[in-house]
C-alpha cells in the first residue's frame, strides 16, 4: 500500500480563504452512495490509484469537521483540529478494506479521533487530568466554578456537586487534579535534570496485553455485528421481537412474569418464545 497517501496534504485542500469558507465548501460535498464508496475504495486497495483515495477523503470531510467540533473545549483551534482529524482520515483511507461490510464513516471515527487525541496531548498537558467523557465535564465546569472559589470547603464542595449532578467525591478528586503540578512523562534533553532523573516513563509500563490491531479488529467487527443483526431483525414476529427488545435492549429489564402478564401466556412460555428468537437471529448471524 503507498505511503503517498498520508505524507499528501495537499490532496485534503479545499481552495478556500477561510476556515468558515473551508467548512461551507467541505459540507457541499454530497455524501457518497454505498456503492460509489465501495468501487473507490476497491480501486484504491487493489491498484492504488491515488484519485480514488482523495474522491473518499473529500466526500468525509464534513465527517472529520463535525468529530473536530466536538473537541472544540479544549482551548485549541478548530482549523488544527481538523486538519489532525484529517490526516486520520488519510490513514484510515489506507487501512479500509471495503469487504468488511462497513461503511468508512465507521471505520474512520477511531483514527480521526486517536489523531486528534495525539494531538491534544502534545499541545495541552493539563488533558491528562480528565481522561473520560464524564471527567472531562466535570473539568470544565469546575474550572468555570473555580474562578468564583479558592479551595472549597465541605459545603461549597456539596454546592458544586449538586450544580454540576455529581458525587461530591467525584468533586473532591477533580479538585486534588486540578490542583496537581505539572511534569513531563517522558521529558527532553533540554527538560532532564535531577526532578526528571525518575519521571514517570522511567517506571511506568503498560501492563494491558491488548494488541492495537487487534483491538481494532474487535472494534470493527462489533460495528459489523451490530449492522448484521439490524439486518436480520426482520424475520422475528412482531410479539417476538418485543419480548427480545425488552428483555435486552431495556434499561429496566422486565421478569418472564411481567411479560407473562401483559402478554396473557404463562411465564415459561415467554421462555421459550425467547429462546427460539435467539436461535433464530443466531443462525442468522452466522449464514
Amino acid at each position: 500500500m503507498s505511503k503517498e497517501l498520508t505524507k499528501s496534504k495537499d490532496m485534503m485542500m479545499v481552495p478556500v480563504s477561510s476556515l468558515d469558507a473551508y467548512i461551507a465548501a467541505a459540507y457541499g460535498i454530497p455524501v457518497l452512495q454505498p456503492e460509489e464508496e465501495r468501487r473507490l475504495a476497491l480501486r484504491y486497495r487493489e491498484d492504488n490509484d491515488i484519485e480514488a483515495a482523495r474522491t473518499l477523503a473529500m466526500h468525509n470531510l464534513r465527517f472529520v469537521i463535525q468529530v473536530a467540533r466536538g473537541y472544540a473545549g479544549y482551548g485549541l483551534s478548530l482549523d488544527d483540529l481538523i486538519q489532525e482529524g484529517n490526516i486520520g482520515l488519510l490513514k484510515a483511507i489506507q487501512r479500509f478494506d471495503p469487504s468488511i461490510g462497513v461503511r468508512l464513516v465507521s471505520f474512520a471515527v477511531h483514527w480521526i479521533r486517536a489523531e486528534i487525541h495525539e494531538f491534544i496531548i502534545r499541545n495541552w498537558r493539563i488533558v491528562k487530568i480528565a481522561t473520560t467523557k464524564a471527567q472531562r465535564k466535570l473539568f470544565f465546569k469546575l474550572r468555570n466554578s473555580k474562578k468564583r472559589l479558592g479551595w472549597m470547603n465541605l459545603k461549597e464542595v456539596q454546592e458544586v456537586a449538586k450544580q454540576l449532578g455529581v458525587k461530591p467525591v467525584e468533586v473532591v478528586e477533580m479538585e486534588k487534579r486540578l490542583g496537581y503540578s505539572e511534569e513531563s512523562f517522558d521529558p527532553t534533553e533540554n527538560e532532564f535534570d535531577e526532578k526528571h532523573t525518575f519521571s514517570p516513563v522511567a517506571y511506568l509500563s503498560d501492563q494491558r496485553d491488548t494488541d492495537p490491531a487487534e483491538y481494532y479488529e474487535n472494534v470493527q467487527l462489533g460495528y459489523y455485528n451490530r449492522e448484521k443483526l439490524a439486518d436480520v431483525l426482520h424475520i422475528l414476529d412482531e410479539r417476538s421481537l418485543a419480548i427480545l427488545k425488552a428483555r435486552w435492549l431495556s434499561e429496566e429489564k422486565p421478569t418472564l412474569q411481567e411479560l407473562a402478564n401483559q402478554y396473557g401466556v404463562s411465564a415459561e412460555r415467554i421462555r421459550q418464545i425467547e429462546t427460539q428468537a435467539l436461535k433464530k437471529l443466531r443462525e442468522a448471524m452466522a449464514d
